[in-house]
């Protein structure tokens, strides 16, 4: 199977500039390809760069970031199954904290927008919520000096 970049970037998902992208940052084709033509042409890329980029999709939708990516590139080739479990019960609770903050983000949600609809009068407990100067900064005015 040859590729170019355009097939290689449609047949894992993503746009060309971030094949390009992921190939600066040095996470696909080790080695490079070399280029067809006499050094005019495109680059050809086979299945193992598919299997590459389709793996650094599947790592990013986990929420693993370019270095960890890396580090579980590298781990693929070793084998090293212990480091690659703990890479993954970091991320898991890293997500546990994400998803409880989410949740009480939503609860808190929820109930604003209940005693909003509760009444007309006085101020909305919704934008009121949000002006809040003892909280911790998210959707705060500023201070009057």
């Amino acid at each position: 199977m040859a590729l170019t970049i355009s097939e290689l970037a449609r047949s894992s998902g993503v746009g060309v500039e971030t094949v390009r992208f992921y190939q600066r940052k040095g996470l696909l084709f080790d080695p490079r390809p070399a280029r067809t033509g006499g050094g005019r042409g495109g680059r050809h890329y086979g299945e193992e760069d598919v299997r590459r980029l389709r793996f650094i999709r599947s790592a990013k939708a986990a929420g693993f970031i370019l270095d960890e990516i890396a580090e579980l590139i590298s781990l693929d080739h070793t084998g090293d199954r212990p480091r690659a479990r703990e890479m993954a019960q970091v991320r898991l609770a890293a997500l546990d904290r994400e998803i409880a903050e989410l949740e009480a983000a939503r609860r808190s949600l929820r109930r604003l927008a209940r005693e909003c609809a509760g009444s007309d009068e006085g101020p909305c407990p919704i934008l009121e919520s949000f002006e809040d100067t003892q909280g911790s900064g998210a959707g705060q005015k500023p201070r009057a000096g």
